[in-house]
């Protein structure tokens, strides 16, 4: 399998699976936006959060040349260590300050 379509299926996956494993404390919903063609992987958090609505970016990753660039990772335990449980090697992956720094 082509590593682009594999880092694709994988990101798709693990945002799915993130939204779906989180506890529904608050009245509050994710969603996974996968947008292949652009290459942007974010996971929406939306509602209300006690008495104010809550609409913001948990995690945001891009694909760029078969690299994953996480521009924010929210979560508790963060989605890049599954990402690379679930197949994605160590060195695909950089943060937005690893990827600033190399331009």
């Amino acid at each position: 399998m082509d590593n682009l379509l594999s880092h694709v299926d994988i990101l798709k996956k693990t945002l799915q699976e993130a939204t779906i494993a989180q506890p529904r404390l608050q009245a509050i919903k994710l969603y996974p936006v996968c947008d292949i063609e652009s290459g942007h992987f974010l996971v929406l958090a939306t509602g209300w959060d006690k008495q104010r609505w809550m609409d913001t970016i948990l995690f945001h990753a891009r694909l760029v040349e078969n690299k994953i660039i996480i521009e924010e990772d929210n979560f508790e335990e963060g989605l890049t260590t599954a990402l690379i449980a679930a197949g994605i090697r160590k060195e695909d992956i950089i943060s937005s300050l690893e990827a600033a720094i190399a331009v």
